[in-house]
């Protein structure tokens, strides 16, 4: 099994997921502006024990069979807020990445830093040649961050999410050409600073 690292990334700290993060986790996640584009899977309404129920029955023994990696997000401010989670999972073709952050956090690029951290993670670490991604069309935000990383739209279907059947979009990117993304914004930020 693969030990899962504490992430750090320029704002954020990126802490593996543990059973006593079900408390906070179930304060924040049960909102509809949450939870509308996540797979169907997701009970909603939310039971008052779904993240307990989630982290020990489903997220936990899939760390520990080496088949999914959970992190929270934890701004560096205040790390002993988690404001979301990221995950990734190697048992799906179409949906390896997934993550969720509350509303009040996002629209500061929180998630771009904490997509590139477990990219390298995934790329670099496990020694991963693909990641692809699955959003609801509808999902503007989600879309961005797959733009900003560098990912292609690969296909087009349909999807059941909580919020209903819908339009989906799967995205991916190579080892390669996120390596080549990586160097691009590396050099970039030279510029900037320059």
């Amino acid at each position: 099994m693969q030990k899962i690292p504490e992430i750090s990334t320029p704002r954020l700290t990126l802490r593996p997921l543990r059973i006593d993060d079900a408390a906070a986790i179930q304060r924040r996640f049960p909102q509809f502006e949450i939870v509308r584009y996540l797979n169907a899977v997701v009970p909603w309404p939310y039971p008052e024990d779904g993240a307990l129920t989630y982290i020990r029955d489903v997220a936990l023994p899939a760390i520990e069979a080496g088949r999914e990696w959970h992190w929270t997000l934890r701004p560096k401010a205040g790390p002993d807020e988690a404001i979301g989670v990221i995950s990734l999972r190697r048992d799906s073709d179409d949906d390896q990445r997934g993550f969720w952050l509350t509303p009040e956090w996002q629209g500061q690029g929180l998630v771009g830093e904490a997509t590139e951290a477990v990219g390298a993670f995934w790329f670099e670490t496990l020694g991963e040649p693909l990641l692809r991604v699955s959003k609801a069309v509808a999902n503007a935000r989600s879309r961005r961050v797959s733009e900003r990383g560098g990912m292609r739209l690969v296909a087009v279907t349909e999807r059941s999410f909580v919020s209903g059947r819908l339009p989906s979009e799967i995205w991916e990117i190579t080892r390669e050409e996120w390596r080549a993304q990586r160097q691009r914004a590396i050099r970039e930020e030279g510029r900037e600073r320059g």
